[in-house]
C-alpha cells in the first residue's frame, strides 16, 4: 500500500480519521475535531460495528472501518490514536512504518522498548509523530509557568493530582495492568511530569523513586460515575495502583515530589503544583481533566520574603486545554522541528515512570471496600 501524504495542503483543513472510540475519542476529540474548523473528519477507525456507525452518523463522518490498514492511501492527512493503551504503539506503529502522520493519546507509550519502536517507525516511515497530553495547554498551567521563570533557579516542585473517587472504568481495560501498563501513575501521572518537566528543562533526571497502594481500585464507592465506558458488574478485581507518590531528583540538584491519586479520602478533585525558585515559590490550585466533583475556580499565588499575593488568571470552560491543542496541531504537524520531539519528551517520561515503578512494592489488591461506609455523597 502507497504511503499516505505527510501533511495537509495549506489551503484546506487537515483531514483526520480517528482510531478507537472509547470514552476518550468518542467524548473529547471526535466531537471536537468536528467542530474545529482546522479539520475535517473523514473517516472512524473501530472494531465494533455499532460504535462506528453510531459515530459516523452522529458526526456525519464519511467512512468507517473496522481496522487501521483499511484506511485507503491518501484518504487523510493525520491519524488520531485514541485506542487502549496497550494498543498505543502498536497501532501508531503501524501507521507511522505507511508514513501516515500520527496524533497519539498519552500515554505515547508504557516501556522503553515502545519508544524505541516508535522512534524507528516515525524515521523509517519518514511521518511526524504528535502526542496528546493537554494539561501544558491549560491557561492556568501556561500561566503558572510564566511566573516559575521568574523564580530564579528551581529548586523544588511539588505536583499532586488528588481526586475524591475517581477510579476509570472500573474492572475494565483500565485497571488491568496487562492492558494498561499501570494505573493512576500511567494516567494521571503522565499529566503531572508533562506539566512539570517542561518547567524543569532539558535536565536529566538522576534518581526517581517511588511508592503505589491499592486502597480504592476494587471499591464500588471510589469508582468514576463521570467515566466509565461500561458497566464494572462481574469483571474480575483490578491488579493496578490507585495512588503513587514519587520523588526525583535531577543532575542539577532540584526536587520533585509527585502524588497521583484515583481515590483519597477528600472531599473535592484537586490539582495542585508548587513551584519552589531561589526567588520565591509559586502555587496553582485548580482541577485537571473532566470531573464535576472539581474546585470551583483555579487559583494562582506567588510569594515572596513572606508576602502571597494572588495573580489574575483567565477563565476558560473545562477542556479548553483540548481545544487549544487542536489549534495549534496544524502547525506542529507542517514543522520539520516536531520529527521526533515527541518520542523524546514521552522516552524521558516513561523512564521515570519505569523506574517509580521498580522501586516501588508491588499491589496485592485489597478485597475490602475503603469508602464504603464512611460517607454517602
Amino acid at each position: 500500500m502507497t504511503a499516505l501524504p505527510p501533511a495537509a495542503a495549506p489551503d484546506r483543513p487537515v483531514r483526520v480519521a480517528v482510531v478507537g472510540l472509547g470514552w476518550a475519542g468518542r467524548e473529547i476529540w471526535l466531537p471536537r475535531l468536528a467542530a474545529h474548523p482546522g479539520f475535517e473528519v473523514t473517516a472512524v477507525v473501530d472494531p465494533e460495528p455499532g460504535v462506528r456507525d453510531r459515530a459516523r452518523a452522529t458526526h456525519d463522518v464519511p467512512s468507517a472501518y473496522a481496522d487501521v490498514d483499511d484506511l485507503p492511501a491518501g484518504a487523510v492527512d493525520l491519524v488520531v490514536v485514541a485506542v487502549p493503551n496497550h494498543l498505543h504503539a502498536t497501532v501508531a506503529v503501524r501507521l507511522l512504518r505507511r508514513g501516515v502522520p500520527v496524533f497519539l493519546e498519552k500515554p505515547v507509550c508504557l516501556t522503553s522498548a515502545e519508544a524505541t519502536l516508535l522512534a524507528d517507525a516515525e524515521r523509517d516511515g519518514g511521518a511526524v509523530l504528535l502526542a496528546g497530553s493537554a494539561a501544558r495547554y491549560r491557561a492556568d498551567i501556561r500561566a503558572l509557568t510564566g511566573v516559575a521563570a521568574e523564580l530564579g533557579p528551581i529548586r523544588h516542585v511539588d505536583v499532586a493530582w488528588v481526586r475524591a473517587r475517581g477510579v476509570p472504568d472500573a474492572g475494565g481495560w483500565f485497571t488491568r495492568r496487562d492492558l494498561s501498563g499501570g494505573g493512576a501513575l500511567v494516567d494521571l501521572g503522565w499529566h503531572l511530569l508533562d506539566t512539570v518537566l517542561p518547567m524543569l528543562g532539558p535536565t536529566r533526571v538522576t534518581h526517581a523513586i517511588g511508592s503505589v497502594s491499592d486502597d480504592f481500585v476494587n471499591d464500588s464507592a471510589a469508582h468514576a460515575a463521570w467515566r466509565s465506558d461500561t458497566a464494572a458488574g462481574g469483571r474480575a478485581p483490578g491488579d493496578v495502583e490507585d495512588t503513587a507518590r514519587g520523588f526525583l531528583l535531577t543532575a542539577e540538584g532540584a526536587s520533585v515530589a509527585l502524588h497521583a491519586c484515583w481515590a483519597s479520602h477528600e472531599s473535592l478533585d484537586r490539582t495542585t503544583v508548587t513551584v519552589h525558585g531561589a526567588a520565591g515559590s509559586a502555587t496553582l490550585r485548580c482541577t485537571f481533566g473532566f470531573s464535576p466533583n472539581r474546585e470551583p475556580a483555579p487559583v494562582l499565588t506567588r510569594t515572596r520574603d513572606g508576602e502571597t499575593v494572588r495573580l489574575p488568571l483567565p477563565e476558560e470552560p473545562i477542556g479548553a486545554e483540548y481545544d487549544r491543542q487542536l489549534d495549534e496541531l496544524p502547525a506542529l504537524l507542517a514543522d520539520p522541528a516536531s520529527r521526533g520531539a515527541a518520542v523524546a519528551e514521552a522516552r524521558r517520561t516513561i523512564d521515570i515512570i519505569e523506574r517509580i515503578y521498580q522501586s516501588a512494592r508491588p499491589t496485592v489488591p485489597e478485597r475490602q471496600h475503603a469508602l464504603a461506609g464512611h460517607r454517602d455523597r
